[in-house]
């Protein structure tokens, strides 16, 4: 049993402030039965977040930081031919112009419908045709282009950018190469093709978000994975931290160490073998089941009861 846990803790003051006397009783027991089995560092500002490094590590991909093919096996789950193509994952999305600065919402707050995101997909997707993608719809919040060059191009993963500006993301990448420019002047097209489009005027009669642009990511060719080392992903404290609301997210932390964690915790000690990775917004660090002797792996069990930092501390180093 492998669970992987994104969201675990964030840089802010407020999730640091809110770590602060939670207590995590099963999370706490099940790291005195573990031993750490390694830790993927890098800084808030990466374009892969540690999530997303901790599934391509367990599946063997290889990639660079914002170049993980997660745009190709998507494509395939939803049954689109991928072949030898790169492929790049085109979100619909909700650019807010704030006074400063243009912030990415959450695509999921869309809650776009099917028909009303083809329509919007084929308004868009002529500009990318004429420049030499194909494209290909595969759900109402996955667009899909594919073209050779798309290959390890690296772009921010949406779960960075949500609430955040998107020239923290863009800006200064000019010098990226042709293709960065040529996609971002493609975002820029398709706003101007969203602006007035039937779907968007039906949304705002609704009081609804409208679609004004895609967020591009994950792109490069599909490369092979052992589905049988796919984690289990617990999400459920994506929604709180993304928002900032911290109230909700240590709820979420609570109800995550009452049910996953303690299934997990119960499969480590009915003597199964048992992971947890834990994700920041800088490290993923994964724990595993204790190997050697059973003598050597109750002294080791044992002398993490002792040593091991409480799981608050250990979530705000992540």
């Amino acid at each position: 049993m492998h669970l992987l846990v994104p969201f675990a803790s964030s840089i802010s003051p407020a999730c640091v402030q809110g770590l602060e006397g939670l207590a995590l009783p099963q999370l706490a027991r099940l790291l005195g039965r573990l031993e750490e089995a390694g830790r993927d560092e890098a800084d808030a500002w990466s374009f892969s977040p540690s999530h997303e490094r901790a599934m391509a590590s367990a599946w063997g991909w290889r990639g660079g930081d914002g170049a993980l093919p997660f745009a190709a096996r998507a494509a395939s789950a939803d049954g689109i031919a991928t072949g030898g193509d790169a492929w790049a994952l085109l979100t619909p999305a909700h650019w807010q112009l704030g006074r400063d600065s243009v912030v990415l919402l959450d695509p999921a707050t869309l809650v776009l419908g099917d028909d009303e995101s083809r329509a919007l997909f084929d308004a868009v997707r002529g500009s990318l045709e004429s420049e030499g993608f194909a494209c290909a719809w595969g759900a109402a919040g996955r667009w899909y282009a594919a073209r050779p060059d798309l290959d390890g191009l690296a772009t921010a993963s949406p779960d960075r950018a949500i609430g955040r500006s998107v020239d923290l993301w863009l800006r200064g990448r000019e010098n990226a190469g042709p293709l960065f420019r040529l996609m971002r002047r493609l975002q820029s097209e398709a706003q101007l093709l969203l602006h007035t489009h039937p779907a968007n005027e039906a949304r705002e009669q609704r009081g609804e978000l409208t679609v004004n642009s895609f967020w591009l990511s994950g792109c490069g060719r599909r490369q092979p994975a052992d589905e049988a080392l796919t984690p289990t992903v617990d999400a459920s404290l994506r929604a709180p931290l993304l928002v900032g609301d911290w109230a909700a997210w240590v709820d979420a932390w609570r109800a995550l160490d009452a049910g996953p964690i303690a299934r997990l915790l119960g499969a480590a000690q009915a003597g199964r073998e048992t992971t947890l990775t834990l994700c920041g917004e800088r490290t993923a660090a994964r724990f595993a089941s204790s190997s050697g002797s059973a003598l050597a792996s109750m002294w080791r069990r044992a002398r993490g009861r002792w040593s091991a930092s409480p799981p608050a501390a250990l979530l705000a180093s992540l």
